[in-house]
């Protein structure tokens, strides 16, 4: 076979795979991986068929995997129904707004406490690993009661996206992954940066953040990820109907009492945006997972 011929197959080499025991285990943990795959495939599948079904066929039993006929124009129904375009653009506002309060806040703080290092950023950082063991419901509470009278100031900052953005922002697992990669940047180039006139915030932005592209997607990966997906806080703070989002939409059409077939054509077009994504930054995204660091 042509894959034994090169000299190596991933962690197994060429030799490894001559051996009849070897080849039996290559291929199944391959059987495995596409075990998975279809497994993993098989929702936004069911998905998609289950759209262009209608009413009666969807609620048929036994179910049928195929549809019967294909009934397209569901989708412009829904697509009028939820008005999507604006549904897209509130949702891409909030993700982008989450992307830039997510990288250079907590590129900062990690940062800070990996370059800096002012005095108290070990106890700041004990903080920070601290908030992370916390469950998150206990600060659900007193967060909503702050963003409805922030202290001192008393501004009321729901219906806006703000909330969303303050709170990607303060993420300390993200602190943590930037500060565990900005340490691995030889310190070489920031003192030259330095010697250079360049200050701490030149340094992060035209020294620092250019070589961690790696980390950059990955946290870019999580945070559009959970963005996009993000229900309970856009619910909650988000009671402005011309500034819903997505998630919160399809919970509306699903509390309104539409058929379950338009229900699954909007849960298609919820997952288009993020499809395309995909396909589009397949390449970085691929190669933010297996996130590698610069070792001085």
């Amino acid at each position: 076979m042509k894959a034994f011929e090169n000299k190596t197959t991933g962690v197994l080499s060429s030799v490894d795979m001559k051996k009849g025991s070897t080849q039996i285990f290559y291929w199944l943990i391959f059987a495995i991986m596409l075990f998975v795959s279809i497994i993993c495939f098989l929702p936004p599948l069911w998905i998609l068929l289950s759209s262009m079904k209608d009413t009666k066929e969807f609620l048929q039993v036994p179910p049928t995997l195929f549809p019967h006929t294909f009934q397209p124009k569901k989708i412009g129904e829904v697509w009028g129904i939820l008005n999507f375009y604006k549904l897209y653009a509130n949702t891409l506002l909030l993700v982008f707004g989450d992307l830039v309060f997510t990288i250079i806040i907590n590129g900062l703080g990690g940062f800070v406490i990996s370059r800096l290092k002012p005095k108290g950023s070990s106890f700041i950082m004990m903080l920070v690993l601290w908030t992370m063991m916390l469950p998150g419901t206990v600060s659900m509470i007193p967060l909503f009661k702050t963003f409805i009278d922030i202290p001192y100031i008393h501004i009321n900052i729901t219906n806006t996206y703000l909330p969303m953005w303050l709170m990607a922002g303060g993420n300390a697992f993200y602190v943590l992954l930037f500060k565990n990669f900005f340490d691995s940047i030889p310190i070489s180039y920031v003192e030259a940066a330095k010697i250079d006139g360049g200050g701490d915030m030149k340094i992060f932005t035209s020294v620092i953040l250019p070589l961690s592209t790696p980390v950059v997607f990955t946290v870019s990966i999580f945070t559009v990820n959970n963005a996009w997906g993000d229900f309970f806080w856009p619910f909650m703070v988000l009671k402005n109907k011309q500034l819903h989002t997505v998630s919160v939409a399809l919970y509306n059409l699903k509390q309104s009492g539409y058929s379950m077939d338009k229900y699954m054509v909007a849960l298609l077009l919820s997952i288009i945006p993020p499809s395309v994504m995909f396909v589009i930054f397949q390449k970085q995204i691929m190669g933010g997972i297996n996130i590698g660091g610069i070792k001085g």
